[in-house]
């Protein structure tokens, strides 16, 4: 086995292996992103953290390409991509017709799975580059519908990817320049975590049985719905919040620290830290620390989000069977979206989802297309061993 490679290594599987999530186990590769413990997530082998500034057309590109575009291939991606945008009024008629009553991701969900009734190729690269054009606008049509916001406003591509999305909006009182900033920097750092989380990994096993994409996407989207997933973002910000509502935004280090440790004595949850990967901070959380230091520093979340990241990180630090007591993106992603003008944690997974399909999209279409030198990978089917019932 040459050094760094790891795709020969066998794993020998005991009893105390079963039940575990299937964590760790190697079951395929992934052409468009990898997770370092040390250095975070890479996307086509290029550091996400250099990344927060790139156009988000640049970034599909790469990930559905393997390779940065030149301005030529880039400009062509852009008018393919804005060409592919629009929906139907059919399928926005529908999306406005479902009930309001459920949890935004379970209209959001429902909404892919109209979106490919009636407006699927069948053809997974085709509805690939289509679901990446369109789910911005779906994405809107859910929001601006569960919101009671009113219609959707016409479709400007225009303007840009995110541009596009946050003009759609009809967020009330919105800053549309922060918007924009703060929308675009939590899409590009969200498109996509390695093959082997939950939502991606369902929406492949869901195509490995030959759905459709939109279907496959849906599944992917009902696993990101969770808490243990795509809501985490959503459930952070009500710790923040509940935080800044006991302590206040004049809070002090110390105030923070007993705060933490008397949840830790309650057996209470400490959201925002630790990694299913990750041993160091999350670079997609740096990034957005520093943005909340730049720009909104005096903002009475971000106050409250800062003092958790550093005494929080002190508290867990002393724990030695806590592997990775630093934060992760959902630490801070919902501060700074409410802290940019976007104070509706209801809809955060809705952003991430939009985000995500992007790269669980260009991984089915690897898995469908290209694995096996285009044979495409077979259906899932792990083995379960019987076990009488206690």
């Amino acid at each position: 086995m040459a050094d760094g490679d790891n795709s020969d290594v066998l794993f020998e599987v005991t009893k105390e292996h079963l039940e575990t999530g299937m964590r760790g186990y190697p079951v395929g590769y992934c052409t468009t992103s990898s997770v370092d413990p040390q250095k975070g997530l890479f996307y086509a082998g290029a550091p996400v953290s250099e990344m927060a500034d790139w156009d988000p057309i640049r970034i599909i590109y790469l990930l559905y390409h393997g390779h940065d575009a030149n301005e030529q291939q880039l400009q062509q991606f852009r008018e393919e991509i804005n060409r592919r945008s629009d929906l139907s009024d059919s399928v926005i008629n529908h999306i406005y017709h479902l009930p309001r009553e459920g949890h935004p991701m379970q209209l959001f969900c429902a909404s892919l799975l109209i979106t490919g009734m009636l407006e699927g190729t069948g053809d997974y690269q085709e509805d690939c580059l289509n679901i990446v054009a369109k789910i911005p606008r779906i994405a809107a049509a859910v929001i601006n519908h569960h919101a009671g916001w009113g219609k959707l406003k016409p479709s400007r591509p225009e303007l840009g990817y995110m541009e596009n999305f946050t003009q759609m909006l009809n967020v009330p009182n919105a800053d549309q320049k922060r918007l924009i900033e703060v929308f675009r920097l939590f899409n590009v750092l969200h498109y996509d975590h390695g093959g082997g989380n939950l939502s991606t990994f369902i929406g492949k096993g869901v195509c490995s049985g030959l759905e459709n994409m939109y279907g496959a996407l849906s599944a992917s989207m009902c696993a990101l719905a969770g808490p243990r997933h795509g809501k985490a973002n959503q459930d952070c910000l009500a710790f923040v919040q509940k935080v800044l509502d006991d302590l206040g935004e004049n809070a002090t280090g110390v105030q923070v620290e007993n705060l933490i440790r008397n949840r830790l004595d309650n057996d209470q949850l400490i959201f925002g830290f630790g990694h299913a990967v990750l041993r160091v901070e999350d670079p997609r959380a740096t990034i957005l620390y520093q943005v909340g230091k730049e720009k909104y520093s005096e903002h009475p979340l971000v106050k409250i989000a800062t003092l958790l990241r550093d005494e929080g990180t002190k508290v867990l630090s002393e724990n030695t069977k806590i592997s990775n007591p630093f934060p992760n993106v959902d630490a801070i992603s919902g501060t700074i979206l409410s802290a940019a003008g976007f104070p509706y944690p209801e809809y955060y997974t809705v952003l991430f989802g939009t985000s995500r399909c992007v790269g669980i999209a260009r991984q089915i279409v690897y898995e469908r297309c290209e694995a096996r030198g285009g044979k495409g990978t077979p259906i899932i089917r792990p083995k379960y061993y019987y076990k009488p019932s206690e």
